[in-house]
Order: C-alpha cells, then structure tokens, then sequence
C-alpha cells in the first residue's frame, strides 16, 4: 500500500521559511518523479514544484520560483520543499504526489498525470 505523508506545516509569519518533508512508502520511491501542489480555499489544486525521478530534472511555478527549492534523498524515501521569503498568498494546503518517472519523460506538471497523493499539510503565512 502505497502511502506519502507530508509535514512540517504550520503558522509563519511573511517573510518567513519553512520546509515541508514527504516521506513516501510502499513504492520504489528512485522510479517516481515527485510534485508539489497547494490548494487554498475556494480554489483549484496548483502545481507548485516538481523533480524528476533521477532528480535532474526540476520545474517551479512562477509564482514560486526563486524562492522555493524542490530536493529529494533516495535513502529516505522523502521529497522536500524549502519554501523561503513567504507570502500571504502561499497560504494553502500543500500536498506532494508521486508519479512513475518514464526514461526520455520529464516529470509532469498536471496534477491529473500523478498516480498517489498525500493528505496534505496546512501552511499559513500572517502578513
């Protein structure tokens, strides 16, 4: 049974940085490209953050990039997201999702392309 459980959520205040963990099992977690997604309320699931399975590979929303940082460590079955120089409106649920990673396939950016999902962790930023 496959099983991604993010943390790391919580209160911060803008400007401020967390980093979010997704610890994955159940799967052979070196074959899977991993994605970021938030949904805040009363909007769709977006794509934040994804890196590919060999982990060349990295694509941000525009919204985030310069200031978020995707990683991942194969010896720990996690993904991670640095989320740095928040923003009121990077308040959301985050959820990380895994993908079969494909040879010559760059990691997707739709949501609908990944196969298991998280729960999800709440971040809140105060302005």
């Amino acid at each position: 049974q496959v099983q991604l459980v993010e943390s790391g959520g919580g209160l911060v205040q803008a400007g401020g940085s967390l980093r979010l963990s997704c610890a994955a099992s159940g799967l052979t977690f070196r074959m899977y490209n991993m994605g970021w997604f938030r949904q805040a309320p009363g909007k769709e699931r977006e794509f934040v953050a994804t890196m590919g399975w060999s982990g060349s590979s990295t694509t941000y929303a525009d919204s985030v990039k310069g200031r978020f940082a995707i990683s991942r460590d194969n010896a720990k079955n996690t993904v991670y997201l640095q989320m740095n120089s928040l923003k009121a409106e990077d308040t959301a649920v985050y959820y990380c999702a895994a993908d079969l990673g494909r040879l010559g396939i760059p990691p997707p950016l739709a949501r609908q392309e990944y196969d298991y999902w998280g729960q999800g962790t709440q971040v809140t930023v105060s302005s």
